[in-house]
């Protein structure tokens, strides 16, 4: 289904109750005056994976096969069978160890999802407030240069609960994004163009939002200073909406680009976890291709309870996917745990692989080259919220080096944490403190361009990636 056989009649009048966009014409483009030599973009993409990994103690049997993280250190290392996908990408990607949120790291693992982006003290009781996410700060910087200033997804989709999140993507005043979890409904945001007046829509939308910026100054004068600032909070709601209004009248008249979609079933759910996840995957790599945004974001699933994403586990053959996390003194318990993982690994090898195969158009490198992808989660054994598992791969055009795998943690990250019902073993040592997870969140976004030295509550960068 290659729609760039669409003539510009049948784009403006619209078929079948839209209309599709024709190819991305030079003459119509955004970057038309840019340089021929232009650099490619620099991209951003991050996934969560909820629940944490198998981290059996270096005396269980299934230690050598089923520890999440890899055995040795530096570029000395062996992948154990949770990460063995990404060897083909060895030289592509480095492992972290030994680094959290501190406000963070008494938090119950099921509360997680909600900061591993943004490192706020969400806690796990009392007033929840969270803060931006690293992806949305990027997406800030580069808002002017894209049609969608970045791509929210994720397998339950809204935005769930606090301390339960169904996203990992929050705004400038801490409030979540929500993520869009149906392919068809992803796919017809960047590429299809509903037949209506858009135009006319847009400058009612503005109308509206003129007038009730008039009737918020009139009231605001009449609240109690306590009310004032939750009002605010609204206001900044309003001004979003006011530069997304903006902005969207700027590209309204741009064609679409145009994409093969032949080899994507757009109706696929997550009943069908691996095709499902390939799909979502393959949107991701679709946005970035035709420079329709460069941020992305993806949640596997939320921290816990049954719903949509609990079936991921379908794909290898598995009960539910949060089980696994609780079942590892079964037999056989961490090998299944360590299948799910794995499972995880191959999704994403394969679709940094995708990019690793995809040149930049003007012979810059590859898009994994000019892509930076984290993908992790904040939990380790058992809901720890302590020694996250990360991998980061691409962006050697920005300078990062890979084929490494750091082990801040050492042996204590086999012996980070304890919860009831857990062996001695597993007994916290007070001597153990990880890094700030925010020192690679700066370091990341120095290297995607953005002039900052903070983010939450670093303490530096990490000079190592």
């Amino acid at each position: 289904m290659n729609f760039s056989a669409l003539d510009r009649r049948r784009f403006l009048r619209g078929a079948s109750g839209f209309a599709l966009a024709l190819p991305a014409f030079e003459t119509f483009s955004a970057n038309a005056g840019a340089p021929e030599n232009a650099m490619p973009p620099r991209r951003l993409a991050c996934f969560y994976l909820p629940n944490g990994v198998p981290m059996p103690l270096p005396e269980d049997p299934a230690y050598q096969d089923w520890s999440w993280f890899p055995h040795g250190e530096g570029e000395d290392y062996r992948f154990s069978k949770c990460l063995d996908p990404l060897e083909p990408l060895r030289d592509d990607v480095t492992v972290l160890s030994g680094l959290s949120h501190p406000a963070s790291r008494d938090n119950h693992g099921h509360h997680n999802a909600d900061q591993f982006l943004t490192g706020a003290p969400i806690g796990g009781r009392g007033q929840y407030r969270n803060s931006i996410s690293l992806d949305q700060v990027y997406a800030a910087h580069v808002a002017e240069q894209t049609r969608f200033s970045s791509l929210v997804m994720s397998t339950d989709g809204g935005t769930g609960p606090e301390r339960k999140a169904h996203t990992i993507s929050f705004n400038s005043q801490g409030r979540p994004i929500p993520a869009e979890n149906k392919p068809k409904r992803i796919f017809d945001m960047l590429f299809a163009k509903k037949n209506e007046d858009a135009a006319r829509r847009l400058a009612l939308s503005q109308s509206v939002l003129d007038h009730l910026m008039e009737d918020a100054s009139s009231l605001q004068r009449q609240l109690s200073k306590q009310d004032q600032a939750v009002f605010e909070e609204f206001l900044s709601s309003v001004r979003d909406t006011e530069i997304n209004v903006t902005k969207s009248a700027r590209w309204i008249n741009l064609p679409l680009p145009t994409v093969d979609v032949d080899h994507l079933n757009l109706e696929i759910t997550a009943e069908d976890p691996r095709e499902y996840m390939q799909t979502m995957y393959e949107l991701i790599y679709l946005a970035f291709k035709t420079d329709s945004t460069r941020v992305a974001t993806y949640q596997f699933g939320k921290e816990v309870s049954k719903g949509i994403s609990d079936y991921l586990a379908r794909a290898v053959g598995l009960p539910l996917t949060h089980q696994l996390s609780h079942q590892t003194k079964k037999p056989g318990g961490w090998k299944n745990f360590g299948t799910f993982c794995r499972f995880i690994s191959e999704e994403f090898g394969r679709f940094a692989a995708r990019l690793k195969a995809t040149p930049e158009p003007a012979g810059e490198g590859t898009m994994l080259d000019n892509t930076l992808l984290l993908i992790g989660s904040a939990s380790s054994a058992f809901h720890l919220s302590r020694n996250y598992p990360l991998v980061l791969a691409g962006g050697k055009a920005m300078g990062f080096q890979h084929g490494q795998y750091l082990d801040y943690a050492g042996e204590s990250a086999y012996r980070g944490g304890w919860i009831k019902g857990q062996p001695e073993p597993y007994k916290m040592k007070s001597s153990h403190n990880d890094l700030p997870l925010s020192n690679l969140f700066v370091t990341m976004l120095q290297r995607l361009g953005v002039e900052t030295e903070t983010f939450a509550d670093n303490t530096g960068t990490i000079s190592e990636v």
